[in-house]
């Protein structure tokens, strides 16, 4: 789920996994399992049959990519893998995903939109420290949880402070039939899709008739 929420579609949505907040008693796993998959990615044409994550969209943005990766390390960020710029025989603009821990959530790789191929792990002691990093951020798109535990699945989705949630689930992945869209600064005016799309697109008048 961090893997796909993190990098699919080359990160390049405003939906993915930016940061990923792991309680202390699993960091390490975490941490070392997140490397091993996302080691296994392959980065190519996206349209070739076997590729995991195609090029970024332009140069512009390749270009603000590779800064914001000097921007974390001189925060004091560490790089654990990834980051540098691919050639593949198809012409693109192609970085490896990177992977940086050390993580501050007052660092500007935490707390603004990279988007692109680049994810935050940030350390934390409980649930409780997790869900007040998740939700000390100017932006409330959409947030997950995995666990196990139903007490934490049933409060997270009520306190999280973002406008989709997800329990297991990348976040990445949203129905079309539902309403899109957040909190805080990920947010203005009515829902766009769903039953919400016909109050997006409408203007409400009201009129009074004398029979």
């Amino acid at each position: 789920n961090a893997v796909n929420g993190a990098f699919y579609s080359t990160g390049q949505r405003c939906t993915a996994s930016s940061r990923l907040i792991v309680t202390a008693g699993v960091y390490d796993e975490f941490v070392a399992a997140l490397v091993d998959r996302t080691k296994a990615l392959v980065v190519d044409d996206a349209l070739k049959a076997g590729s995991h994550i195609g090029p970024v969209v332009d140069a512009a943005q390749l270009e603000q990519n590779q800064s914001y990766l000097r921007i974390a390390q001189d925060e004091g960020a560490t790089l654990l893998w990834g980051g540098e710029r691919m050639m593949r025989d198809t012409p693109g603009f192609y970085m490896a995903p990177a992977i940086f821990t050390d993580c501050t959530n007052r660092m500007r790789v935490c707390q603004e939109e990279v988007f692109g191929p680049i994810v935050s792990v940030i350390r934390v002691s409980d649930y409780e420290e997790a869900l007040a990093v998740a939700n000390d951020t100017p932006f409330g798109l959409a947030a997950g949880i995995c666990t196990t535990s139903l007490k934490y699945a049933n409060h997270f989705k009520q306190h999280a402070e973002a406008g989709m949630v997800m329990v297991n689930l990348p976040t990445a992945g949203v129905d079309y039939h539902v309403p899109f869209g957040g909190r805080k600064g990920s947010s203005y005016g009515p829902r766009e899709q769903g039953r919400y799309a016909a109050e997006f697109f409408t203007s409400t008048k009201t009129a009074y008739v004398l029979p």
